[in-house]
C-alpha cells in the first residue's frame, strides 16, 4: 500500500517537477493531471516573479533560482514526512494502561518493568499510580491491580499477592532499641504508621498487635510517625526512624539484601490482597502483561523471605 503523504499543496508539487525533471511524470507520481500540474507550476512563478524551471523538448529542469529553491525545500518536505512518519509509527504501536496504587507501582511494578520490556519490547505501558482508585471494572484496554477483597472485585479477579505482613526496620535500629524478640516488646517502641482517610483496609499496627493480644498504651515508645503513603513509610523504616510494617510482595528485596530485617511474626489474611483485574474487552497485549504479572508473583511467593 503506497505510503498517504501529507498535502503540502505546492511544494509537493514543486519538489516532484524538480526531481522528475518531467510535468508529466509529476502529475502521474501526485495523482493529478498534466495541465493541473503545469498550472500551479505558472502560478508559482508568476508569485515569485521568477523562472524556475527552463522548458526543453523531453521536459524541464531547474533554473538557478530553481535550483535554490528545490534544495531548501527538498529539506522541508523531508522533514515534514519524516515527522508524520514518526507520528504514524507511534500512534500505530500497542499500548497498554495500568492502573494501580503508589506502593505496587514504586514497590513492586517498576523494579520488574525492565523484564517485561525485554520480552515485548514493541509495547508501550502507561502506568497509572493513584490513591484514588476507581474499584470498579477497567476501562477498554487497561488491567488494574488494587488492594481488596474478592467480594469487592468479583470472579473476573485474580489473587496477586495475598496480605503477608512482617515488621522491618534496619538492623541498627533493632540492635539499639530491641531486640524485638515478643510482639509485646513492639508496643513500646517507635512504630511508623500508614494513615488512610478510610478506615484500615489491611493490617496496620493496631490491628496487628491487637491479634497477639497487645493493647498499646497511646503514650507508650517515643512518638510515632505517620505517612500518607507506604513509599514514604518504608523511607522511614530505611532511615532507622522506627518499625514498620512490611507487605511482603513490596518489601522482598530489601529483606532478602539484609537493608531491612524481620521484627516480629508474620501474620496473613488469605482472602485480602491485591487482586489483578483484567480489561473489559479482549486486547492481547494487555493479556501478555497480565500473564506476565501472574508469572511474577508466583515466582516472588516462591522465593519467600524466611523469617
Amino acid at each position: 500500500m503506497a505510503e498517504r503523504l501529507v498535502d503540502l499543496g505546492w511544494l509537493r508539487i514543486f519538489l516532484e517537477v524538480g526531481r522528475s525533471g518531467s510535468l508529466s511524470a509529476a502529475a502521474a507520481a501526485l495523482g493529478l493531471t498534466q495541465p493541473a500540474v503545469s498550472y500551479q507550476i505558472r502560478r508559482i512563478e508568476e508569485q515569485m516573479g521568477v523562472a524556475l524551471f527552463r522548458r526543453q523538448h523531453r521536459g524541464v529542469e531547474l533554473s538557478p533560482e530553481g535550483q535554490r529553491l528545490f534544495e531548501i525545500v527538498e529539506k522541508a518536505v523531508g522533514g515534514v514526512d519524516n515527522l508524520v512518519r514518526s507520528f504514524r509509527v507511534e500512534a500505530e504501536r500497542p499500548s497498554v494502561r495500568l492502573r494501580t496504587d503508589y506502593a505496587f507501582s514504586a514497590l513492586w511494578l517498576i523494579p520488574r518493568m525492565h523484564a517485561f520490556r525485554l520480552l515485548h519490547p514493541e509495547v508501550d505501558i502507561q502506568i497509572v499510580a493513584t490513591q484514588r482508585l476507581d474499584r470498579g471494572a477497567p476501562e477498554s484496554g487497561d488491567i488494574s491491580v488494587f488492594f481488596g477483597t474478592r467480594s469487592e472485585f468479583g470472579p473476573a479477579a485474580t489473587l496477586l499477592l495475598p496480605e503477608k505482613v512482617v515488621p522491618i526496620c534496619t538492623r541498627g535500629f533493632e540492635e539499639r532499641h530491641g531486640p524485638f524478640t515478643d510482639p509485646s516488646q513492639l508496643a513500646g517502641t517507635t512504630l511508623v504508621h500508614l494513615d488512610s482517610e478510610m478506615p484500615s483496609l489491611w493490617f496496620d499496627w493496631e490491628s496487628y498487635l491487637s491479634a497477639f493480644g497487645i493493647a498499646r498504651d497511646a503514650y507508650a515508645g517515643r512518638g510515632d510517625l505517620r505517612f500518607n503513603t507506604y513509599s514514604l513509610v518504608v523511607q522511614a523504616a530505611l532511615s532507622e526512624q522506627g518499625v514498620a510494617i512490611g507487605w511482603m510482595g513490596l518489601v522482598d528485596s530489601l529483606l532478602t539484601a539484609r537493608t531491612l530485617v524481620t521484627a516480629g511474626p508474620m501474620l496473613e489474611a488469605p482472602e485480602r490482597g491485591y487482586w489483578l483485574l483484567p480489561p473489559l474487552e479482549p486486547n492481547p497485549h494487555a493479556e501478555q502483561l497480565a500473564q506476565w504479572l501472574l508469572a511474577e508473583a508466583a515466582a516472588g511467593q516462591s522465593r519467600a523471605i524466611p523469617m
